[in-house]
């Protein structure tokens, strides 16, 4: 079963930058052991307070299990993200990795 890549694209409100980047390096330090083969963080290009999250999740169960896995620090650090993110600039993208192996 092949990989699942979730990305989640917003921005945050441009007073409140340094404080995204407490929140994510937290999440990343957070996130290692749950379930996620990779977690990162990129700044769009030419936007100052544009950002996408991408995890990536070894197989569907594991990307299915993920909410499972969350503890209270991690509610905690995603209700302060959802604070600062700027209102109606939420996308969110699931990707299943095709199997190219040719078996069925």
């Amino acid at each position: 079963m092949g990989k699942v890549v979730f990305s989640v694209r917003y921005e945050i409100e441009r007073n409140k930058i340094e404080e995204y980047y407490d929140i994510v390096r937290e999440l990343k330090f957070l996130l290692k052991g749950k379930g996620i083969q990779d977690y990162s963080v990129f700044k769009v290009k030419g936007k100052e307070n544009e950002f996408v999250e991408i995890y990536i999740y070894e197989n569907k169960e594991a990307w299915e299990e993920f909410d499972e896995a969350t503890d209270e620090r991690m509610d905690l650090l995603m209700n302060k993200l959802a604070n600062i993110i700027v209102d109606k600039t939420t996308n969110y993208s699931t990707l299943f990795e095709l199997d190219l192996s040719g078996e069925v």
